[in-house]
């Protein structure tokens, strides 16, 4: 199990020094993982621990507050993806009015050299950081020479001419192309969480649900065909709303899981669900009577995708 630490100050926690790649790491697609992938060899090469060092709340999330832009991957996943990619400690700075304020200078002693005793320093194309994002590649590898270490960083990576990109990802994936921006993720775009109480409004309905709280502004909205893992050994098929819930006033983005065919109590069990198909954006109706009528329709337009695509990965 990697260490997880917070805060840039304390004790140097690798005085045998360390290889660090650093990032916003928003859905720890292709490219983000090439990144990592590097400085996990290059740490294994030396000897020494490999660190990823990002941010929570991230930068941009921070600086516009009033429309926060919509995130990939909540921080719980994205601790548990790169410990998947075998780096031995992973920082999550707290990124607050105090760290927007620090100079990038003092961002590489305070952490990089004192902290983790940086003996390599990776990081992706043009990536910035320290106040007024004046860190930069240049920077850390004037600063190296004087603390000990060395600088780089890994090209740009594409795929069959796209460029990936948590920017590009997002788009797609407000297209609905969950085929190409899982290309780029490496993986299905999935959503995590523990199962937790909703209003039980899809009960009374007919179609209960299992519900995920998503407490940042996700990338996308509106009613999906979705598989389900962490219920039995294979994915159940199953119909998701994820939104807020706009013909019930609804107010805080919820993903809403109705798992086809399923009895059970999945409160506080720890579920994935995998987005494969769009099936229409959000909207308020009249009533319940016309919300239940349209459920029924994506239930069975789900239905019919997911049985396609489960007969394309097995074919």
């Amino acid at each position: 199990m990697s260490t997880l630490f917070r805060s840039i100050e304390g004790k140097p926690l690798f005085p045998q020094g360390s290889v660090v790649c650093i990032g916003a790491f928003d859905g720890l697609h292709l490219g983000h993982r090439a990144l990592v992938r590097h400085a996990v060899a290059r740490a294994r090469a030396l000897g020494v621990p490999a660190v990823a060092v990002a941010f929570e709340p991230l930068p941009r999330e921070y600086f516009a507050q009033g429309e926060p832009p919509p995130r990939l991957t909540l921080a719980r996943d994205k601790v548990a993806i790169l410990r998947e990619c075998g780096v031995d400690a992973i920082g999550l700075l707290r990124f607050d009015a105090r760290m927007a304020a620090m100079p990038a200078e003092a961002f590489v002693e305070q952490l990089l050299a004192h902290r983790l005793g940086a003996r390599e320093v990776w990081i992706g194309p043009e990536f910035c950081f320290g106040n007024r994002r004046r860190g930069d590649l240049a920077l850390l590898q004037a600063m190296g020479e004087t603390l000990g270490f060395s600088a780089g960083e890994i090209e740009a990576v594409d795929l069959h001419g796209d460029r990936i990109s948590s920017t590009r990802i997002r788009q797609l994936l407000r297209e609905g192309d969950f085929n190409r921006a899982a290309d780029l993720l490496g993986r299905p775009y999935t959503i995590s969480g523990r199962v937790v109480r909703g209003r039980q409004l899809g009960r009374t309905l007919g179609f209960p649900t299992a519900n995920l709280r998503f407490p940042k502004t996700p990338a996308l909205a509106g009613i999906y065909a979705t598989w389900v893992h962490g219920v039995f050994d294979q994915p159940w098929p199953s119909v998701s709303s994820f939104g807020t819930r706009p013909t019930v006033d609804g107010v805080e983005p919820l993903l809403e899981a109705h798992l086809f065919d399923f009895q059970g109590d999945l409160y506080g069990r720890h579920i994935e669900v995998e987005f494969v198909a769009k099936l229409r954006n959000e909207e308020k109706f009249q009533d319940l009577a016309a919300l239940t009528v349209q459920m029924h329709r994506d239930a069975d337009q789900a239905r019919r995708i997911l049985s396609e695509h489960r007969l394309r990965a097995t074919a």
